[in-house]
């Protein structure tokens, strides 16, 4: 990693004091005025409206059978910490595409606009060309509500293999920050001369500046947030890439002035990768773009022990967001009873948290550290040494043990 970038130079500190009021309040470590999910609502639910509205797509392949656990799992928790709830499902996925030619009818966002989040199982269907699924229902879903954000916890749980030599719970505890709706995911280019010895083909990043500030801005809350080690790193390619990233560099390092708690970092996405892989310890949270964060957060997920553990969160701050496990529909599994819940598991605590039930969120994700540490053999589907149901029953009995254990 390159250039520590926590001290200031003095013409930083003189333009420092034509400060905002709002760029002061961030300076001095106070959030300002934003909308908030302190009573667990997301801006536009009505106050007096108790239970959460939460809409849950199975999806595809293994989708449904890792959804029944994490809904298993969000009742458990919800029994015990006492909020309230209630699913509508909805049946978007290859199947209904393959009867009906649809993917995500207009009536249906109008629909999903009421909830306060979306919970996701799978999209993707072996009789369905690639492409067409995850473009049509993830992407549309992603744009439509401007989820501008894809938030990556990598952590190793107890009892979790990793790849990686000599390293253990303690090193592998980071977050990656992706933004999640411009760049070379925007869909813009064209081809020239198609079909020719001298055909182009141009595939354009598209970066604004409102779009890199709020990814950047949320990275840093979020940093400040989590208040562990403070060290917010941004993931880029400034010596190749040089319009789209030097908008980031510049960007980054502008709103860096406004947080004076949080150290920051660069390190090329190259270098990155060789870090998480030689010292993943040496990171607390990782911004970077679309592209490369789809990169990095795959990287991630081998490390903290695969896709079976691995979940995201497609985030708006100011609106509707969607959770969902990173490992996909795994077709091949499909109906087996094997396959690994516990991302979905976790998928549902990131929802919690996101909500405002971090009480929930973490007794969620302390159970199923529980659950991999003392219980599994591995993650892997049919290798667990429980079957799919079993596995979210384990979350669901340590849940129990530790409201228990809270309340002595």
């Amino acid at each position: 990693m390159q250039s520590e970038r926590s001290e200031r130079s003095p013409e930083q500190a003189k333009r420092a004091e034509g400060r905002s009021p709002e760029q002061a309040k961030r300076a001095e470590g106070r959030s300002p005025e934003r909308p908030k999910r302190a009573e667990g609502r997301s801006p536009e639910r009505p106050k007096g409206v108790e239970a959460y509205k939460i809409a849950v797509i199975p999806g595809d392949g293994t989708g449904p059978e890792v959804m029944k656990e994490g809904l298993k799992c969000l009742k458990a928790v919800s029994d015990k910490c006492g909020f309230k709830y209630e699913t509508a499902e909805y049946d978007l996925g290859g199947e209904r595409y393959m009867k009906t030619k649809e993917l995500v009818p207009d009536s249906v966002l109008k629909e999903l606009a009421g909830f306060d989040a979306i919970y996701l199982g799978a999209i993707g269907h072996p009789d369905v060309k690639p492409g067409i699924l995850e473009q049509g229902i993830l992407l549309k879903l992603r744009f439509h509500f401007d989820q501008y954000i894809n938030l990556r916890p990598v952590k190793l749980y107890p009892g979790v293999w990793t790849p990686l030599k000599d390293k253990g719970p303690e090193h592998i505890d980071f977050v990656v920050v992706r933004e999640n709706t411009e760049g070379l995911y925007k869909g813009l280019g064209e081809f020239k001369n198609k079909g020719t010895k001298d055909e182009i083909a141009l595939q354009i990043s598209h970066n604004t500046r409102k779009g890199v500030e709020r990814c950047v801005r949320f990275a840093f809350e979020y940093t400040r947030k989590r208040n562990k080690r403070k060290n917010l790193t941004l993931c880029g390619k400034t010596n190749v890439l040089t319009y789209a990233w030097d908008l980031w560099d510049r960007t980054f390092n502008e709103v860096a002035k406004e947080y004076n708690d949080v150290k920051t970092d660069y390190a090329h996405v190259d270098a990155t990768c060789m870090w998480m892989v030689k010292n993943p310890e040496w990171f607390d949270v990782i911004v970077t773009d679309n592209m490369f964060g789809d990169i990095i957060t795959d990287l991630g997920a081998m490390i903290q022990g695969g896709m079976g553990i691995a979940a995201g969160g497609n985030i708006n701050p100011e609106g509707i967001s969607m959770f969902e496990p990173i490992g996909g529909s795994a077709p091949k599994y499909t109906g087996k009873n094997v396959i690994n819940p516990l991302a979905a598991i976790c998928a549902g605590g990131m929802m919690l948290e996101y909500l405002g039930e971090e009480k929930a969120a973490n007794m969620l994700e302390k159970s199923v550290m529980k659950v991999t540490g003392e219980k599994l053999k591995s993650l892997s589907a049919g290798k667990m040494g429980y079957s799919t149901s079993e596995v979210g029953d384990l979350v669901c009995s340590r849940l129990n043990l530790e409201f228990e254990e809270r309340d002595l």
